[in-house]
């Protein structure tokens, strides 16, 4: 009995707002989804609370009621961090569908992305960056809006090494000079390998390869650096650091044109090599990859490779004298 009459209360409430949205009565409605959405997760009804919450803040935002519709989403957004929501694909929609109704820019929007991908990474063990099927929709989004920076951020943390490839294909081809076409593949596949991607990584590689109208088809390719990264990615199935160590050596001028390539290579060759970090007093990266492999008799097979550390986060969409920076999620 006592449930049967909180269920008539909370439909005469969901009635009512809907005849104060009706009859402009815009404040009094957000109040109302409010104190329901409240009742709804005092009695632990998470899903309905959920639901109530993406409905409303839909119905506000029809009627241009922006601050109400922002409170709504950052409502929801506190409600699946607290009540630790599991993924799933209807939740994720839900969450983009909102995020695409926020202005771009906006300071609403940045901190709504940074609390959906901070739910994802609290709830999914296995997703530390964030879940990567979210990352990948914000991802579309972004480059939906020519927010390339945005869009390579998120794209990077997902598994759609695809759709990563063909948005830096148009990023380059809108905004590169014709001698960065290959660098800005070449941080990608690094930054994926940084992130233990290594399959996502091949995609993207073998997508943008075959998709841009400046890449004349290979392997072998006109350009040093394109075919080091094929190298490499070879070098990576294979676990065989001599060959790491001399695709390095004999690529070091490729290697050479961007710095934090060196950094990046020093995380590949401990995830995917064995290969200890360097020293804070160093000889540079060749220097001290060819050390470590003159150190000792061990086998390379049976070399036992150390905890890897997380990979960088990526900071730009090329071209890389770009200076924007991406939201920071970690």
């Amino acid at each position: 009995m006592a449930t049967d009459r909180r269920s008539g209360g909370i439909e005469r409430v969901l009635a009512k707002c809907q005849s104060c949205v009706e009859a402009g009565n815009y404040y009094e409605a957000h109040q109302m989804y409010r104190t329901l959405y409240f009742r709804y997760k005092g009695q632990k009804k998470y899903a309905e609370a959920t639901n109530l919450l993406y409905h409303g803040a839909l119905t506000l935002k029809k009627y241009d009621q922006i601050s109400s519709f922002t409170d709504l989403c950052s409502l929801l957004l506190e409600l699946l961090n607290q009540s630790e929501t599991p993924v799933s694909e209807d939740i994720i929609e839900k969450v983009i569908t909102l995020f695409k109704e926020m202005k771009p820019h906006s300071d609403e929007r940045q901190t709504f992305v940074v609390s959906a991908v901070q739910w994802t990474m609290k709830v999914s063990s296995e997703h530390k960056r964030g879940h990567p099927v979210l990352h990948q929709k914000l991802g579309l989004t972004f480059w939906e809006e020519k927010n390339y920076v945005q869009a390579r951020y998120h794209l990077l943390h997902s598994e759609d090494g695809k759709n990563c490839a063909l948005m830096l294909v148009e990023c380059h081809v809108n905004n590169g000079y014709p001698s960065e076409v290959d660098l800005f593949i070449a941080q990608a596949v690094l930054q994926y390998l940084c992130l233990r991607n290594k399959d996502t990584a091949q995609m993207a590689f073998v997508k943008y390869t075959e998709s841009h109208p400046d890449v004349r088809s290979g392997p072998p390719y006109i350009h040093p650096l394109l075919n080091f990264l094929w190298f490499l990615l070879l070098a990576v199935e294979g676990g065989k650091v001599a060959v790491f160590s001399i695709l390095c050596e004999k690529y070091q001028a490729s290697i050479s044109r961007d710095p934090s390539y060196r950094e990046y290579l020093d995380q590949i060759g401990q995830l995917f090599f064995g290969l200890p970090p360097p020293p804070k007093q160093s000889q540079g990266f060749l220097g001290n990859l060819l050390q470590s492999m003159m150190g000792g008799d061990e086998d390379e097979d049976s070399m036992q490779k150390p905890t890897p550390s997380a990979g960088p986060t990526p900071q730009s969409c090329p071209p890389p004298s770009a200076t924007l920076t991406p939201v920071e999620l970690d």
